[in-house]
């Protein structure tokens, strides 16, 4: 059983008095492993949030389906294992962060025990101790969002769905939620959020997926996009003897203080360094050169767009 199923999803909007037809996501699919953490990017308005309140039934796709532990997103049962926050967390602000909580906690059918539990075990996860007892209207965003990932997390669910989590951190609450989604992974949890921003991606994600105008433009594991981003090995190397030129092809090495230094395209590198062992080459260093994740995430938004 998948944690997290998309299967041919279509989302049309009718905008303007006209009622002029949107599509905002357009025949999605995609599945979620359990125990994985997969980071769904895009850029803004690419149709992440769309899916994301598909998947915990605050609208109706067009067609297609979605299933969440093995039934229907239109099940409540479907839900019941699911920790949702939403990209701006919008809460009554008379409440306290302990009243919040509890709230969240009464919905889910938790004890008055559990919750009090449960509650100061994930305060002080977040860092939010010392606001407990303070009305949320004198929080600040980055507070209220630690707040909003713990109400997600109060009863202690399978599946986290968190759209744009680390939205208004600053670089220590950042760290603290990148380091929370890594506990939450051994603890064998599943984890589906939405970014815009592929730093947060490079360090939590098994796998991730790039929408692009409503399509997925690529699904996969971060290491094959990250070979893929490869644009050339600097290879520096000490030579046993004198250099014949023609071993590197069209490829020229320069010299620093004794050494050889060649970039070497990766469809030629294999070729490259057998003749240089055969040679007796001395292998000082191996470094790719990769594209930056952004320039990927660039050129597949520019390729998904001019095939559009």
């Amino acid at each position: 059983m998948k944690p997290l199923v998309i299967e041919n999803l279509q989302k049309t909007y009718l905008k303007g008095v006209r009622r002029q037809k949107v599509l905002a996501v357009r025949g999605l699919s995609l599945e979620v492993e359990e125990g994985e953490v997969f980071g769904f990017v895009g850029p803004n308005g690419a149709g992440k949030s769309t899916t994301i309140k598909v998947l915990c039934n605050l609208i109706r796709p067009t067609t297609g389906r979605a299933s969440l532990m093995g039934k229907d997103v239109t099940s409540a049962e479907a839900r019941r294992q699911v920790g949702y926050l939403p990209e701006n967390p919008s809460y009554y602000d008379y409440l306290t962060g302990e009243e919040l909580l509890a709230f969240n906690g009464a919905t889910h059918g938790m004890s008055a025990h559990r919750i009090r539990e449960r509650s100061t075990e994930l305060l002080e996860m977040v860092e939010l101790t010392p606001a407990a007892k303070r009305p949320l209207r004198t929080y600040s965003k980055g507070m209220v969002q630690r707040l909003g990932i713990a109400a997600s997390l109060i009863h202690d669910p399978q599946v986290l769905i968190w759209d744009e989590p680390m939205s208004g951190l600053d670089p220590i609450g950042r760290k603290q939620t990148t380091d929370l989604m890594l506990d939450l992974r051994r603890q064998g949890k599943t984890i589906f959020f939405s970014t815009h921003i592929l730093a947060d991606v490079e360090q939590v994600c098994d796998r991730i997926g790039m929408i692009v105008q409503g399509d997925m433009a690529y699904i996969g594991k971060l290491e094959e996009i990250r070979s893929a981003a490869i644009e050339h090995y600097r290879v520096v190397f000490q030579p046993s003897g004198r250099i014949d030129a023609a071993l590197f092809g069209p490829y020229r090495p320069e010299v620093h203080g004794g050494r050889y230094h060649l970039e070497v395209p990766p469809a030629q590198f294999g070729e490259i360094m057998k003749r240089l062992l055969s040679e007796g080459a001395e292998i000082v260093s191996v470094e790719p050169k990769r594209v930056r994740l952004e320039d990927v995430f660039v050129g597949l938004t520019r390729r998904t767009e001019v095939g559009r």
